[in-house]
């Protein structure tokens, strides 16, 4: 067990040295003189400006219950894929860092087999979403979250302040990361490595 957890701190350390090497080139903070934001204890973590946090496993939360259907009416139950690790993904086809992180969480999909990944829309209609998965060569569904339910389940258990913003679930479905903003693959893919070295 040992084994597991180095590598699972070192990639979690990888996760936030990456994110503190981004946030020094993001804007400054509104005050000056507040503490840092980041801390972290265990293998969790608030990066600086508060847009990635990863839950220790004792600090997550009950599994995300989330149900609705693909807009090609396929049903999709998160309790179905207990035992994979999920990503989570919300955007909208007019939305310029939803189309820039695009072809990453296509990669996300072909490089990480156990990893599944489901789109979170409640803006476009199915015609609009659909081309822009064709545009993008998107390999995942996303769910036609035309009536908010997506959104109120992950309001639910964890904020979702800006589009896009992506979580990740754990093997038990419980929301072990959340990145507000475009998805950088310096910072997710220690993350879901990290979720990957942990037991079972």
């Amino acid at each position: 067990m040992r084994g597991p957890a180095r590598r699972l701190r070192a990639a979690l350390t990888a996760a936030l040295l990456a994110v503190l090497v981004l946030a020094g080139c993001s804007a400054p903070s509104e005050d000056p003189s507040a503490p840092p934001t980041s801390q972290a204890t265990g293998f969790g973590f608030t990066s600086p400006d508060g847009t990635v946090r990863a839950w220790d496993v004792e600090e997550r939360s009950e599994p995300l219950e989330l149900t609705g259907t693909d807009f090609d009416g396929a049903p999709v139950d998160l309790a179905e894929h207990r035992g994979e690790l999920v990503l989570l993904n919300t955007w909208y086809a007019a939305c310029p860092p939803c189309r820039a992180e695009a072809a990453d969480l296509v990669a996300l999909d072909a490089d990480y087999p156990e990893l599944t990944l489901f789109g979170i829309n409640g803006t476009d209609d199915a015609g609009t979403a659909e081309a822009f998965e064709r545009r993008f060569e998107v390999t995942y569904p996303s769910i036609d979250d035309a009536d908010g339910a997506a959104l109120a389940a992950l309001e639910g258990v964890v904020p979702i302040s800006a589009t896009p913003t992506t979580v990740l679930l754990d093997r038990k479905g419980r929301v072990a990361v959340r990145v507000v903003g475009m998805v950088d693959p310096g910072v997710v893919r220690p993350l879901v490595d990290a979720l990957l070295a942990e037991a079972p």
